[in-house]
């Protein structure tokens, strides 16, 4: 009786979620077209050669506003509950940029000339203002509508600990009221179940788990579960039907053919418009290097791509000459000594990655990817994790999946995890999110344990492999 209150009251509520955020958007997207439209109206329409009737105005406005959708879409601006505010804020704010840049040069294409940029920056400030307002109006009675989430957390080892570490920055999302041992006689487990909103399966045995999860299927109950390596690669299979019968196809060779044509296609267009673009920005943190210490200003080593073959990566060098003097693979932490003062901002910037353009350009590697490991950390990884060499399906990339929803101290597994998820769930939209996601990282870059919405998700597992087997 008490479940099925429970379950009543939860649907209820959460029945119009999607339609509370679609109309907060709905509101934040009106506002922020309409303040385009009063500045086309009062300084950009009656300047330009020929000037726009009603008809013309309106499909621009309305450009605009699909413009600003598309971007919010990739940034996740519109998540309302879904991100924290600060990630809500740094979204939109880059969002803007991103749309006013555009809209200014489609302004000055339809005036055939470069039009005055002052409207556009009172446009920006204006539309941060809205953004700010919104973030923290919505965001006050998203949660007071739906607060915290009761929860109960089943756990089969003590790696369930960090999960429940990364869930707790998140108190108005998740309230882990209640923890509970797999070993657990499984009829006091279920009458633990009734009494929340919600279970995280974490670390279970998969008989186990598949029990609980079909409980909860069975009575409608959210469960959260931290997946395992199969896990992921199930969730990349395609539905085929022997007769009568469904089943799962997974392909398991990474990218098709046309894939693998159309990303090359891509890699060698945005790798060469990068590489004109970014020469300022490289000139400068090689003179930067060159002047702290007299160093070699370029780093090179040698990491696998796909199938395991070595390539020579190009970086920045933003470590002291000779920082592995012992000749042992040594990976950098957070607030390492050997980074230099140069380098510590180039990594925190990304700029240290920019010479592998080059690699992108020869072939090596992919604009976005699994990061490029050495092969004797890999070979180390392997001795705890079988699956590892899973993510050498595809190329290494300048940037990819983990780069942007991790954080500094993310286990490898973890990592690894969300490589595969990128792998299994690859489309051309997918690394357009995640190049416009890299942008953000590189001017908002996270904290160690400031743990996202996506790692929290996507996290929580013990950095061995052989769980799975």
């Amino acid at each position: 009786m008490q479940l099925g209150l429970l379950c009543i009251m939860v649907s209820k509520r959460d029945k119009y979620k999607r339609f509370i955020s679609f109309g907060s958007a709905v509101v934040l997207l009106a506002a922020l077209s309409g303040s385009f439209a009063f500045i086309w109206y009062r300084y950009y329409s009656d300047t330009i050669v020929l000037p726009y009737y009603r008809r013309g105005n309106w499909v621009l406005i309305g450009i605009y506003a699909l413009l600003v959708w598309l971007f919010f879409k990739a940034y996740g601006g519109f998540k309302i509950g879904y991100l924290k505010k600060t990630d809500m804020l740094y979204s939109q704010m880059i969002s803007m940029v991103c749309v006013n840049v555009v809209g200014y040069f489609m302004v000055s294409l339809i005036g055939r000339d470069f039009m005055r940029v002052s409207p556009f920056l009172l446009l920006t400030a204006v539309d941060f203002a809205f953004i700010f307002v919104w973030t923290l109006v919505t965001a006050k009675l998203y949660f007071m509508i739906y607060p915290p989430r009761k929860l109960i957390i089943i756990y089969g080892s003590h790696q369930a600990a960090s999960l429940v570490l990364k869930m707790s920055q998140r108190v108005d999302k998740y309230m882990i009221c209640e923890s509970v041992s797999v070993n657990e006689e499984p009829e006091k487990i279920r009458e633990l179940i009734n009494k929340y909103e919600g279970v995280i399966i974490c670390d279970l045995p998969a008989e186990s788990r598949n029990d609980y999860l079909k409980y909860c299927f069975e009575n409608s109950i959210r469960a959260y579960i931290a997946p395992k390596i199969s896990d992921i690669i199930i969730r990349g299979a395609d539905d085929i039907r022997l007769f009568d019968t469904p089943l799962l196809l997974c392909r398991n060779y990474g990218l098709d053919f046309e894939q693998r044509l159309v990303k090359r296609i891509f890699d060698i267009v945005f790798a060469s418009i990068g590489l004109v673009v970014s020469m300022p920005f490289m000139l400068l943190p090689a003179i930067a290097i060159k002047l702290y210490d007299g160093g070699p200003v370029f780093f090179r080593q040698k990491r696998l791509t796909i199938d395991g073959k070595e390539f020579e990566v190009y970086k920045f060098r933003s470590m002291i000459v000779d920082a592995e003097k012992a000749g042992v693979p040594m990976l950098a932490s957070e607030n390492d000594p050997r980074i230099t003062p140069v380098g510590a901002f180039l990594r925190r910037t990304r700029l240290d990655e920019l010479p592998q353009l080059l690699n992108i350009l020869k072939g090596d590697m992919s604009i976005v990817g699994p990061r490029p490991e050495r092969p004797e950390l890999t070979d180390e990884y392997e001795k705890d994790m079988p699956e590892f060499s899973f993510r050498l399906k595809v190329k290494a990339g300048l940037t990819g999946y983990a780069q942007v929803t991790g954080v500094y101290d993310t286990t490898p597994y973890d990592k690894l995890k969300m490589d595969l998820m990128y792998i299994e769930n690859y489309s051309m939209r997918l690394d357009l999110q995640i190049i416009l996601m890299t942008l953000k990282t590189m001017l908002f870059p996270g904290k160690t344990n400031e743990a996202s919405e996506e790692l929290i998700l996507h996290g929580g597992q013990s950095n061995k492999g052989k769980e799975d087997k």
